[in-house]
């Protein structure tokens, strides 16, 4: 079968290797739709939050078909169609252990979830960005139509986060610099999109915002300097949720606003134990992600998909596919 494969720091290629074979808790599945995200970057230059070996599939988000199940397994059976999150105990799927981007891959069943047939192989492989952006608005305590809400970037997280709060009824505003991507928000739910790198910007929220800022801000870029924009933007006694990841970096900031405002704030990281609802929140509500998606290959030229993620800068989402078949 074929397989993309990072076998060394900054070097990738689509390989032929032996189709993996099955403990008795696994199901062998074939993949249809995987995305490349950033993080795959990281470990493709050799950095990565926990260890791992080369040569490694990457591939964390993905959709795919059962096509043969272990002895054991009692949920799943040939010809279902699954998604999977990569936080597995101690173990990152598409990390320290191989992933999704190859024709076939193995898989335990309790680290999957079956796809509702009304989201296609596309949808299904933007499950698990989705769900980081919807797990912040679980998170933002009580969001509904009642909020106004202010999300600082649109990235491909903070595009889900627009879709959910969007999907919850609330007023949803977009500061992104981006045109192409301030249009991508447009599509999917947001009401406004303005420009944080103009003169007058905070000002331009409270005008947004009926003159008290935002009941809810999330910040999804991780530069220090949003996050203390952050501050800035929000009403009095907002809730503020940290989802763009910066270590290390330093920003002024207006720490006395906590107080005056009386602002409560957190941070996340990942999705956890949000996967069922933010696959029956999908269903349900008919959001519908496939915008995301600015470019698409087949698995076998998988090599010119990891390029243009590389070097293309306007990409969101690439995703590779594959129709592969025992």
């Amino acid at each position: 079968m074929r397989a993309l494969q990072f076998t060394g720091p900054d070097q990738f290629r689509v390989n032929e290797i032996d189709i993996p074979e099955l403990a008795p808790d696994e199901v062998l599945v074939a993949s249809r739709s995987v995305g490349i995200c950033h993080s795959d970057i990281e470990l493709l230059g050799g950095r990565y939050i926990i260890p791992f070996d080369y040569p490694v599939i990457p591939g964390h988000e993905w959709s795919g078909e059962v096509v043969r199940a272990g002895r054991d397994v009692r949920r799943l059976g040939v010809g279902d169609r699954v998604v999977g999150e990569c936080v597995i105990g101690d173990d990152h799927f598409g990390f320290s252990i191989s992933g999704a981007a190859a024709e076939f891959f193995v898989a335990k069943e309790s680290w999957l979830h079956v796809l509702p047939d009304n989201l296609s192989w596309t949808q299904g492989a933007l499950v698990e960005p989705f769900s980081c952006g919807y797990y912040a608005t679980v998170r933002a305590d009580n969001l509904d139509a009642s909020d106004t809400v202010v999300v600082l970037g649109a990235g491909p997280i903070g595009l889900g986060v627009v879709a959910a709060a969007a999907g919850h009824g609330a007023k949803v505003v977009v500061a992104e610099p981006s045109t192409a991507r301030g249009e991508l928000a447009l599509q999917l739910g947001a009401d406004q999109v303005l420009d944080p790198t103009t003169d007058g910007f905070t000002e331009q929220v409270l005008d947004a915002t009926e003159g008290v800022g935002a009941s809810v801000v999330f910040e999804a870029s991780g530069k220090p300097s949003a996050m203390a924009t952050a501050l800035e933007v929000a009403a009095f006694r907002a809730r503020i949720v940290y989802i763009g990841i910066d270590v290390g970096g330093s920003a002024p900031a207006r720490l006395g606003l906590f107080q005056s405002k009386e602002l409560q704030a957190r941070g996340i990281i990942g999705s956890p134990g949000v996967w069922p609802q933010t696959l029956r929140f999908l269903s349900r509500t008919g959001t519908d992600l496939s915008p995301l998606v600015t470019a698409s290959h087949d698995l076998a030229d998988a090599e010119k998909a990891v390029s243009a993620v590389l070097e293309d800068r306007s990409q969101v989402k690439v995703h590779l596919t594959s129709s592969a078949r025992l």
